[in-house]
């Protein structure tokens, strides 16, 4: 794809509203703040402000507050939702995007109350039923953690009648 058509295809910045649109996760779940931009069935750039109001930094851990490294992966599999909603057309559908499976991660360096942290994924893999994905969290371009995660679509689970 030609550089004019990929920025043709590019839709972004989308503030929280368009954020909560796409997923179904709300506080103190959601993770995502804001994208940046999104090419459609190609790729993501999120923003996770990480504040020291995060109820996990009480415990995680007292006097050296780091962000748990299950909750930056998170964060990439919340992108990585907002890129498949968008991509598949699924926004108001009631679709949600399941894991399935983390490979590969790694974490590089900690992850500090004060940093926004970019979130990049792009899909691997795209199917209607199951995706693969990459991702990288950076800060201030520095590579903070990696994943390789796959991700399922489906209909949320029926309610407890």
């Amino acid at each position: 794809m030609s550089d004019a058509t990929e920025k043709a295809a590019a839709i972004g910045p989308l503030d929280i509203q368009r954020v909560m649109a796409a997923l179904p996760h709300r506080y103190p779940m959601l993770l995502v703040d804001r994208v940046e931009e999104i090419v459609r069935d190609q790729s993501i750039r999120a923003i996770k402000a990480v504040t020291i109001n995060e109820g996990f930094f009480q415990g995680h851990f007292p006097g050296r507050p780091i962000m748990p490294g299950v909750l930056i992966v998170e964060a990439l599999a919340q992108a990585a939702g907002v890129l498949a909603v968008e991509s598949l057309g699924l926004a108001g559908s009631g679709k949600l995007v399941y894991f399935m499976a983390i490979d590969e991660a790694k974490f590089r360096r900690p992850v500090e109350p004060g940093v926004l942290l970019t979130l990049e994924v792009e899909f691997v893999q795209k199917r209607a039923s199951v995706c693969k994905f990459a991702g990288r969290a950076r800060i201030d371009g520095e590579v903070a953690a990696q994943a390789k995660f796959t991700a399922m679509i489906a209909d949320p689970p029926a309610a407890a009648g």
